[in-house]
């Protein structure tokens, strides 16, 4: 009787300790050489396949690893380099200049993943372009995995409809043009894979999930019919991910092999799809039940009885078991945290307890529940032991969140009156210059935590180690010229995982890194109780750092909105209930600033626009709750205390709305990598606040001229009021060095002061 089989859609790249992190580094920092690099990177793929099969993985995949971005690779691998980075002959060089760019050029832009914090590099294709195949890199990885450890993989390829999707520099009726020359080249592809022997190979497609047209799934009709046509020996299987499918039937009558549907996230809505209009019965489905994106164990009683209800409709041998989407969004492996709580712990699932679920499933289906029942019970007992624990049951936070139920927060005052009150209060030039929050987290930076941390320094020690980095910063940045100071958040690891470390609810990590772009890597904190506020969080050093100028110092904080997409949540309450839970004590923490006297406070939410469903249905409710939660948080201000935010790539357009009605005083926007085209946004969409769009990019290692700085500002100003500009760089600034740093900072300062000249005295600023 032929089984059900289990499968990863992909696997994190990063290694268990951010082994992969330190090797791009070093390589980019020549440290080490080009073959030294290739040599690591390979260490650390096969490691991961060798781990996949050894935890039972039946189909895995290859070619999922990367060097920064799938993106990226996608784009390299056919050629799409843009311009001003042709003609090196050395295509490693190259593909690493896109993204961090070099002396000469600005890097490409960068944005998020659908509604994910994982970032992908956006790729740059003229309309006339000429795709080519520089290298096959899924026959590479397929044959790796072949011949050094065995394993007839998987290989995981973008799909060319959601890659076009996704990238820029063409417009709409140039699509099916790129697609006609782009799809002989992934004909190629399957071609030299079928020649290789690959029986499977995973083309990802995931803005099937979103709001597609008569028009794009025409293009999959005719893109996946040709593929079909010209590669019948391959058995491609069509992923999707992050959401259910809308055109259910069209999809699955897709000419592919097999469908990848995720039904941890769709809402129910996939699988009542598949109980209503059935399954092709001459293909696979790939059946998401393990939750990919969170990192709590399953309740495998009930995911068993899900799979029992796609077998009414699959038969056996036509199903595949695995997670929703890629691993790359969750930690490595829960078996390295050996300081957490083992009530938490235990009920923890990380990528490789993820790989085994699927196994333990696989083997449920195959040989009946009984041969997985003490699974079953154990996870059960450790599921409901930390849902019933004292943290998640805290009556304070419970009576508090009941004394807001059917208020509604906002400021007293308009935004126009406060205006007033803020510029004679803070008397600021025009065109103000400031940054982000951030600045340069050197080593000794990072030394002066461990010290700290390991016991080498005491609380006292390292507190005067943090005062001495602010006042030579504070010193610093006044030189520079900035009117706007901040205390650089030199005692910050992260900025969610510092919150998270103060306040009740939240737990913590040695090694559950999750890839955020790049080399960047961030450890989400693990929200596993209710949230409350005990102590001031941030005062200190925020107060200490006022008391060395006269210039204002913002007070700086994460929003909850961030903080709660930025951090693994539990599941026994919805998200809503939790992030006004973290809202409220972020209202505390902004009154025990004000009370020291900061009456500038800036309330990071860079991850607003992520967390913004797929689906244009559910995404009103979501921004109505997001705008609730920030002004939770910031609404109890005095007027003349100005709010501050900050959001980074995004499509800001499609929330201008919900920006304005954050009601913030002052917002800053990346802009520069996005080479400005964000400036077209408020062509369309009036906006009458205080804002700074980045003019110059802080992920690139370079050092931007004043003239391109002031380029940037004088673009911005066709579409803005002088009166209401902000001058700053596109975000915080803790991955750069203190040259570079105060390099670019003093070129923007006296790119604002030039600027500054040419505008009418007169003007006022928000």
């Amino acid at each position: 009787m032929t089984n059900v089989i289990s499968s990863t859609i992909g696997y994190p790249r990063i290694g268990e300790k951010r082994e992969w992190k330190r090797a791009l580094e070093s390589f980019w920092k020549g440290k080490i050489d080009k073959e030294e690099l290739l040599a690591e990177m390979k260490k650390y793929r096969l490691h991961a396949l060798r781990k996949q099969k050894e935890l039972g993985v039946d189909l895995i995949p290859v070619g999922d690893f990367s060097f920064y971005d799938h993106m990226l690779d996608t784009a390299v691998m056919f050629g799409f380099i843009p311009e001003r980075f042709r003609g090196g002959s050395d295509l490693l060089g190259t593909y690493f200049d896109i993204a961090r760019g070099n002396d000469e050029a600005v890097a490409s832009e960068m944005t998020k993943w659908f509604n994910t914090n994982y970032h992908y590099i956006v790729p740059e294709i003229e309309a006339d372009a000429v795709p080519e195949l520089t290298e096959n890199r899924a026959l590479y990885y397929f044959n790796e995995a072949k011949s050094e450890l065995g394993i007839t993989g998987k290989p995981v390829l973008l799909g060319p409809v959601t890659f076009l999707h996704l990238a820029k520099g063409f417009e709409e009726k140039d699509i099916d043009q790129l697609l006609e020359k782009l799809v002989p080249l992934y004909i190629q592809v399957l071609r030299e894979l079928e020649d290789a022997g690959a029986e499977w190979v995973q083309l990802e497609e995931p803005m099937l999930t979103g709001a597609i047209s008569e028009t794009d799934l025409a293009r999959f009709k005719r893109v996946y019919g040709k593929l079909q046509q010209e590669v019948p020996g391959v058995k491609v299987l069509l992923q999707t991910y992050f959401e259910a499918v809308d055109h259910y039937e069209e999809v699955v009558s897709l000419p592919v092999s097999g469908v990848g549907l995720d039904f941890v996230h769709d809402d129910g809505a996939n699988l009542a799809a598949v109980k209503e209009y059935g399954f092709p019965e001459d293909k696979t489905l790939a059946a998401g039940v393990i939750n990919g994106r969170n990192i709590w164990r399953e309740d495998l009683g009930e995911k068993l009885t899900q799979l029992e209800r796609l077998l009414e409709v699959v038969d056996k041998d036509r199903l595949i078991i695995q997670q929703s989407c890629s691993l790359l969004h969750v930690p490595v492996t829960v078996d390295t945290e050996d300081e957490l709580d083992p009530l938490l712990k235990n009920a923890l699932a990380f990528a490789d307890q993820k790989l085994e679920e699927a196994a333990i499933l696989t083997k449920g289906i195959n040989q009946g529940e009984s041969s997985i029942k003490d699974k079953i019970i154990a996870q059960k007992q450790s599921r409901e032991a930390l849902w019933n624990s004292a943290a998640r049951n805290r009556q304070d936070v419970r009576n508090e969140m009941e004394s807001w139920e059917g208020v509604t927060p906002r400021r007293p005052t308009s935004y126009a009156s406060r205006q007033q009150l803020q510029q004679q209060f803070f008397k600021l030039p025009l065109l103000p210059a400031t940054t982000i929050g951030s600045l340069p987290q050197t080593a000794d930076i990072k030394q002066g935590r461990q010290n700290r941390r390991r016991g080498k320094w005491s609380d006292s020690e390292y507190q005067a180690f943090i005062e001495e980095n602010i006042a030579e910063w504070i010193s610093r940045q006044e030189e520079i010229g900035l009117d706007v100071l901040i205390h650089g958040e030199f005692e910050r690891n992260d900025m969610v995982e510092f919150f998270g470390e103060k306040l009740e609810g939240f737990a913590f990590t040695r090694f559950a890194w999750v890839q955020s772009y790049g080399s960047r890597c961030v450890k989400p904190p693990i929200i596993f109780g209710d949230v409350a506020l005990t102590e001031p969080m941030t005062v200190k050093e925020i107060a200490y750092a006022q008391s060395l100028t006269e210039k204002p110092v913002k007070g700086m904080l994460t929003g909850p909105i961030t903080i709660l997409n930025w951090s693994f949540v539990h599941e026994g309450i919805s998200s809503f209930e939790v992030t006004k839970q973290i809202a409220l004590a972020l209202q505390k923490e902004i009154k025990y600033l004000e009370d020291e006297g900061i009456q500038m406070i800036q309330v990071d939410e860079p991850a607003l626009r992520e967390g913004l469903p797929l689906k244009p249905e559910k995404q009103e409710q979501y921004l109505r709750e997001a705008v609730y939660s920030f002004k939770l948080a910031t609404s109890s201000v005095k007027d003349e205390t100005q709010i501050h935010t900050h959001m980074c790539y995004s499509e800001f357009g499609e929330i201008m709305d919900t920006i304005d009605q954050l009601d913030a005083d002052v917002i800053s926007i990346e802009a520069a990598r996005s080479h400005g085209e964000i400036i077209s946004d408020f062509e369309r969409n009036s906006y009458e606040k205080g804002i700074g769009l980045g003019v110059y990019d802080i992920h690139s290692p370079r050092v931007p001229a004043v003239e391109e700085m002031e380029r940037n500002i004088v673009r911005a100003l066709k579409v803005l009021e002088p009166r209401q500009f902000w001058v700053n760089p596109d975000c915080g600034l803790k991955t750069r060095g203190i040259e570079e740093t105060t390099a670019a900072l003093t070129n923007m300062v006296e790119a604002a002061r030039r600027i500054r000249e040419k505008v009418p005295q007169n003007s006022t600023i928000s």
